[in-house]
């Protein structure tokens, strides 16, 4: 059986390679040559754990092999980006429907078409299968359709790729049973048959209740601030309750799924989504709310230069995708600071990226904005020897305050009392 697999990011490739070392030709499609290139060289540009190996053994066996376009297969696996339009916070399905368009020349009897990216519920029965019907063909008789979501952790994929449980949402019993039939050659964790538009919803789902949880987290921290309460700690404390689990606070929701989905719900049903909309605004605010932090410590009438310090979206991953970091860095500039930003986990970025050292050289204000486990071992009397002032603002409850103040320096974290900034 052949498979193809159209987008080579950080879902199709790990897809694409998966397939291939469990018993299937694949061909690996996507429109960037620079891609489909690497990847015949056995490379790959996505720093994913185990992933370089994988891509590989699947070079190296023969079954994965890159393309520009699709051809002739028995099965076709859509995994291409799906973006949110800025101008109406709606999604953007434009690489689905020109990864459809695609497919149709090829589309033979009896083939299976499954959409792997994240939509809005009703955009397999009301986008997808029109696309592809324009074959000849009709979707449930002629060739079948289903919508497979993923559901892994940038920096853990390769695991949860194959231990978390999967949805299966085919528009009928035997594009349902066939779709499973393939993931469960790797997919040892439980497999869950639905129709398409639910494994659609419950995706997003999933991320909105991340986003919600989140939202909370920043709008405590902003009030414990206000009324002299550590944040972290109190959450810490509620988290001990059996039924709570409250997430943590940040500088911002990044990522390529959590301040995405929550707005394909939203724009299904904009006059109900009330609690996403405002979770959403809320997270969208942090930015703001951390550069209003660092005009609060900083001497009027200075030449001031801020080091920022991370820019992926999480920790120890090397993903930028939807990034706080973004937003802070322009309000900065905006505002007449001077920005060096250095992080040790990726080498790609809107901004230039500098080494820690030219970061931290006569800089005002040290800001953290990612909690890598580089920053956590930081030396703060290293630091300060190379800063104009001794500032440092934690917006992940990452380092050693007290180790920090013992060196000299103000140290303001996000959540903790505005009037307890400690020296």
């Amino acid at each position: 059986m052949k498979i193809c697999v159209l987008g080579l990011g950080y879902i199709g490739l790990p897809t694409a390679a998966m397939f291939a070392t469990h018993g299937y030709k694949v061909a690996g499609v996507d429109i960037n040559n620079r891609i489909v290139e690497s990847l015949n060289a056995g490379e790959v540009y996505i720093e994913e754990l185990g992933l370089g190996a994988l891509v590989h053994d699947a070079i190296e066996n023969g079954n994965l092999t890159g393309k520009n376009k699709p051809e002739e297969s028995d099965v076709f696996i859509i995994c291409v980006p799906t973006p949110l339009a800025r101008e109406n916070k709606k999604a953007d399905l434009s690489y689905v429907i020109e990864a459809a368009e695609s497919i149709v020349p090829f589309l033979r009897k009896d083939n299976l078409v499954i959409l792997e990216s994240t939509v809005p519920p009703g955009t397999t029965l009301g986008v997808l299968i029109p696309i592809l019907e324009k074959s000849g063909l009709k979707a449930g008789n002629d060739f079948y359709v289903a919508h497979c979501p993923e559901r892994v952790l940038p920096g853990n994929i390769l695991k949860e790729i194959v231990e978390n449980y999967r949805m299966i949402g085919g528009i009928d019993e035997k594009s349902s049973s066939q779709a499973k039939e393939i993931y469960k050659s790797f997919v040892k964790g439980k497999i869950i048959i639905i129709d398409s538009t639910t494994a659609e919803f419950v995706k997003l789902l999933e991320n909105t209740y991340r986003d919600v949880n989140i939202a909370l987290a920043n709008e405590v921290a902003k009030i414990s601030e206000s009324i002299g309460v550590n944040v972290w700690d109190a959450i810490k404390l509620a988290n001990e309750h059996p039924r709570v689990h409250l997430h943590y606070p940040g500088p911002g929701v990044g990522g390529h799924c959590i301040p995405i989905d929550p707005w394909f719900i939203y724009e299904k049903a904009p006059e109900m989504a009330k609690l996403i909309k405002t979770a959403r605004e809320i997270n969208n605010s942090m930015p703001h709310y951390v550069v209003n932090v660092v005009n609060s410590l900083m001497k009027k009438n200075e030449k001031k230069k801020i080091a920022v310090l991370g820019v992926t979206y999480k920790a120890n991953v090397d993903d930028t995708r939807e990034s706080p970091a973004i937003e802070i860095i322009r309000l900065l500039k905006e505002k007449g600071y001077t920005v060096a930003v250095h992080d040790p986990k990726t080498e790609n970025f809107v901004y230039p990226l500098t080494t820690l050292d030219n970061a931290i050289n006569n800089a005002n204000c040290l800001l953290i904005l990612v909690d890598h486990d580089d920053f956590k071992k930081l030396d703060p009397a290293s630091v300060g020897k190379k800063m104009r002032s001794k500032i440092v603002i934690d917006t992940r409850n990452c380092i050693d305050k007290n180790m920090w103040m013992r060196e000299g320096f103000k140290c303001r974290v996000l959540g903790e009392s505005c009037s307890g900034v400690r020296e």
